[in-house]
């Protein structure tokens, strides 16, 4: 018998006469639900949607004995009820983090150590209205620490620094002004091109490297000679101009003050400093350049916005006798372990004994590795022979150098090797 109703119901008649009611893709018998529904009309306490519950097939069937759990009897996903605090404390420790996030450095091993925290020097006011500065708390410690790593690994400035550039075979006056030559050309460059141009202008300036050579000089000679510097074509400007200047105001030779020292173009304070320290062999100042500055707010020792405001912080509370080192040691140690990019941390005692604020956990970098394996056949047939096959395997660790040096200022040196590295 030919079914009535839509698709989405309907009424059909099934083979052994029993009367069958269609919704959507579901059937279900309706024998009992209509017997029902007369009853429940006549007594008014069963109503249809309970007697179709009741009789439904599909409700009769029993619970699945493979039911995954978290799902209920009909098939859908339970909410899960959230993580209490045991289940959270015994979570793996070896949990994926992102790679963009730095850990923790020494997380088990530190424990027990907090962070250093940014503690800079005070400035404190008397009844008077004098001021004091009172210093930053451990900046001792920080700077012996400091000065012991330094003697641990050799740093360009050691070998090639501004006021080790001038020949030791000219006389004092030519010397002062090539070691302030050198310190104009530093500008903007590394230790080891400034060291470059100046054995250049050294063995090809015409008689060799004094004033009148440098008054004589074409500019486009003088030029090609550093050409290798930053902004070389100003520096040479620079120099011309100055060379001029020396010979008529300051008697061919360079300015003993700093007044003097900075109305010469191209030359600023930190150079003016430098150079009184290098030249003269008085210490009028602390000469701070990017890595003093930068070290020094990495430490917390003070919150500056440029190099004259450091100068300022630090020569309101150093003591006077260390004016000359500071510079020389963090300019090393910001080339050797404080990179500007890339900080060393996990080589640093200050790190390990919680005196910086500012350490992180170096990221390790990956180096490929090409290892040989020779893979012995046993000859089957004439001819076979030993079969090598080349791979590439990659290994993660901390870049590192090694320089062997020998420096006199130095000292005892130790050449220091990152793990991994030989």
């Amino acid at each position: 018998m030919p079914a009535h109703g839509s698709a989405f119901g309907g009424i059909v008649l099934s083979s052994d006469g029993t009367l069958m009611e269609f919704v959507g893709e579901k059937r279900r018998s309706t024998r009992h639900s209509l017997r029902n529904f007369t009853n429940g009309n006549e007594s008014g306490d069963v109503k249809i949607e309970d007697a179709v519950k009741e009789e439904s097939p599909l409700s009769a069937l029993p619970s699945s004995p493979n039911r995954p759990n978290g799902f209920s009897e009909s098939g859908k996903r339970k909410r899960s009820a959230p993580a209490t605090s045991d289940a959270v404390s015994g979570r793996d420790s070896n949990v994926r983090r992102s790679p963009r996030k730095a850990p923790k450095l020494d997380e088990d091993a530190s424990a027990g150590k907090r962070k250093a925290r940014r503690q800079p020097a005070k400035h404190i006011k008397g009844p008077n209205g004098s001021l004091t500065v009172e210093p930053p708390p451990n900046w001792e410690r920080m700077y012996d620490m400091t000065t012991a790593m330094r003697k641990r690994v050799i740093a360009p400035v050691d070998t090639m620094g501004c006021e080790s550039l001038a020949e030791e075979h000219r006389s004092p006056q030519d010397q002062r002004l090539q070691t302030l030559v050198s310190l104009m050309l530093s500008s903007q460059t590394k230790d080891t091109v400034t060291a470059a141009a100046m054995r250049n202008l050294q063995q090809n300036l015409p008689g060799g490297f004094f004033l009148q050579s440098l008054l004589d000089v074409n500019p486009d000679e003088l030029n090609e000679l550093i050409g290798k510097v930053g902004f070389h074509n100003t520096k040479t400007k620079y120099i011309k101009n100055v060379a001029i200047i020396l010979r008529e105001k300051f008697n061919s030779d360079i300015p003993d003050t700093i007044e003097g020292l900075v109305s010469l173009p191209g030359v600023g304070p930190k150079m003016a400093y430098l150079c009184m320290s290098a030249a003269w062999g008085r210490d009028e100042g602390i000469g701070v350049d990017v890595h003093v500055h930068r070290i020094t707010n990495l430490w917390g020792w003070h919150k500056t916005a440029n190099a004259e405001q450091t100068r300022a912080e630090l020569e309101s509370w150093l003591p006077r006798e260390k004016w000359h080192d500071i510079n020389h040691m963090l300019v090393g140690f910001g080339q050797t372990i404080c990179l500007p990019v890339g900080r060393r941390c996990g080589e640093c005692d200050l790190a390990t004994e919680k005196l910086c604020p500012s350490a992180v956990a170096g990221s390790p970098v990956k180096r490929k590795v090409k290892k040989e394996v020779e893979l012995k056949v046993q000859p089957k047939v004439e001819g076979d022979s030993v079969v090598k096959e080349e791979f590439t395997e990659v290994k993660k660790d901390d870049v590192g150098i090694e320089i062997e040096a020998e420096s006199a200022e130095a000292g005892a040196v130790e050449v220091m090797q990152t793990a991994g590295r030989g």
